[in-house]
């Protein structure tokens, strides 16, 4: 096996033709074909757009095999001089932190087509459907700060227009409050970007560049003007996250979308956010994001806390899913900005889970509002008399998105708790609060829709189809093997996530990152004796050294 993955690297690293750049321009393309296809055959524009999805998925598939796990570097390169009297070129490149979620968006674009259907319209519904793949993919692999931009601003428009075009009563409300919370905060990333760039360039007196590895590696910008960036862009990444109390607008726009919609919305743009944070902020600004780090961290609880609150007391069993999200997404700015390895492995994984199990979630609600057209779980009651294989498929997500042993979810927030706990050992307690308020609110939702007699309208709901079980399957198998086996994605993961804490080790010198045990044991010895802060920093070091010595 390690043989066949390493004559596929080779193979890959040999071959002209970009991979990264056909998983931007194969949707980007299908969505143009959809475009011109004429409108009185909607199957072929359905099938057009299944089939350029997959398409996209199997480009995605062969990267992640062919990917090399002992890499801390970007990997696939894709490079051309675009504007080049700006300094802004065409450059798209993977490594462990973006590889599962470029694969994430691969798996899941597909799955929500085959999900439901758009029941007006189908050619502007699945053309801006590609295009929100296109601009995905482009945020996930974007290695030059205008092209990010680029792309996270592409994903607006076919959001906007899916949710208010194809979404529930009251969806223009919901789109309209979506799109001008995510421009606000787009505006001010837009101004640090282009900030960025001109500082950096006079502080090294050299050309201008985009590029975000160049920036990183040779950082020109003062301390206090680098905090003042970082914020800019923390703007933009925390609206689209949504971080706690600028998540308002999701609720509303989970609730409006179209099945499709949610599950997109759930499992890959709200993902944007974090990612950003990571490849940017802690990437661009390291400095910063140590300074900044008890405030994320604060924000990060109390979305968890007020996230779970919140979803306890909604009727509706969308918005119920809906609030979960905020949660959810808490638990990933809390690993992420406890810096250090645990942490952001934790963080990472949980993005990939978020999206496999809310995903699957959306979709379930989504058929339940199809059959019964109410999501009231007043109204639902007794469904697994009625369909006992659905309401199994049902549990099974439902315990995954809690976190049970032994499925998807687990892993992710114990390696989060970890992290938290080494650097914030409070507000890990707290967090791990939030996990049973998760399964309190999932629980009890559960009991009132599937447990009990159902009424006369329930007690013919439809059992799952056999199309509809082939739809979950792929997200079932995921929810498990990676809940039993997560080594594969946590190896691919480890070298860049490493390279990433070492890096701000480097770049802030007073920082150094804890992990696991040995960070309990530094705030012990602190606490006990009291030393000498760059004592303990030393030895801090000096461990860590033993540490790669004996992992070697």
């Amino acid at each position: 096996m390690t043989s066949t993955v390493t004559s596929l690297a080779t193979f890959a690293a040999a071959q002209p033709f970009p991979l990264l750049t056909a998983l931007v321009v194969l949707p980007a393309f299908g969505a143009l074909l959809v475009a011109v296809l004429p409108r009185r055959r909607p199957e072929s524009i359905r099938m057009t757009a299944l089939l350029t999805t997959m398409a996209t998925g199997a480009v995605a598939v062969y990267v992640l095999a062919a990917f090399d796990t002992a890499d801390a570097g970007f990997q696939f390169v894709s490079r051309q001089s675009w504007i080049s009297d700006f300094g802004i070129s065409w450059a798209l490149g993977v490594d462990g932190i973006s590889l599962f979620l470029v694969v994430l968006t691969a798996v899941i674009f597909p799955i929500a087509l085959l999900a439901s259907s758009p029941g007006h319209d189908p050619k502007p519904y699945y053309a801006w459907i590609l295009l929100l793949e296109a601009g995905s993919m482009g945020v996930f692999l974007a290695l030059d700060l205008f092209m990010f931009f680029v792309f996270f601003e592409i994903v607006l428009v076919p959001m906007y227009f899916l949710i208010g075009s194809w979404g529930h009563g009251n969806r223009v409300y919901a789109a309209m409050k979506f799109f001008l919370y995510t421009m606000f905060g787009s505006a001010f990333m837009l101004v640090a970007i282009l900030a960025t760039v001109l500082l950096n360039a006079q502080g090294n007196g050299s050309a201008v560049t985009f590029d975000i590895v160049e920036i990183a590696t040779n950082p020109a910008i003062a301390q206090n003007t680098a905090r003042w960036l970082f914020l800019a862009f923390a703007i933009a990444f925390a609206v689209k996250v949504p971080i706690f109390p600028v998540h308002t607008w999701l609720p509303d726009a989970h609730t409006e979308a179209p099945t499709a919609g949610s599950v997109i919305l759930a499992a890959v743009m709200l993902k944007l956010g974090t990612y950003g944070f990571i490849r940017f902020g802690l990437f661009l600004f390291p400095e910063a994001a140590v300074f900044f780090a008890p405030l994320f961290l604060t924000l990060g609880v109390a979305g968890i806390i007020y996230g779970a609150a919140v979803a306890a007391m909604q009727k509706d069993l969308k918005r119920l899913v809906a609030y979960s999200s905020v949660a959810h997404m808490g638990f990933i700015v809390l690993g992420i900005f406890a810096l250090n390895a645990e942490g952001l492995e934790g963080g990472i994984l949980q993005m990939v889970n978020h999206g496999i199990s809310t995903g699957a979630l959306f979709i379930l609600v989504g058929w339940i509002y199809e059959r019964r057209h109410t999501r009231q779980i007043a109204e639902l009651r007794g469904l697994q008399k009625a369909a006992p294989v659905f309401a199994a498929v049902f549990t099974v997500v439902m315990l995954s998105s809690i976190g049970v042993p032994g499925l998807n979810g687990f892993v992710g927030e114990f390696l989060t708790l970890i992290g938290a706990f080494a650097s914030a050992r409070w507000w890990a307690v707290v967090a791990a609060a939030g996990v049973i308020l998760a399964a309190i609110y999932l629980l009890w939702a559960y009991q009132r829709v599937f447990h009990g007699t159902p009424d006369e309208a329930n007690a013919d709901f439809r059992e799952l189809r056999w199309t509809e079980g082939l739809v979950m399957v792929p997200l079932l198998g995921l929810i498990v093997f990676m809940g039993v086996y997560p080594k594969p994605v946590l190896e691919r993961m480890e070298p860049a996530v490493d390279a990433l804490v070492a890096h701000i080790e480097r770049e802030v010198p007073d920082f150094t990152s804890t992990s696991g045990p040995e960070a309990t044991e530094d705030v012990e010895l602190s606490d006990v004796h009291g030393e000498d802060h760059a004592e303990e920093a030393d030895h801090a070091e000096d461990g860590s050294a033993d540490d790669e010595e004996v992992h070697e």
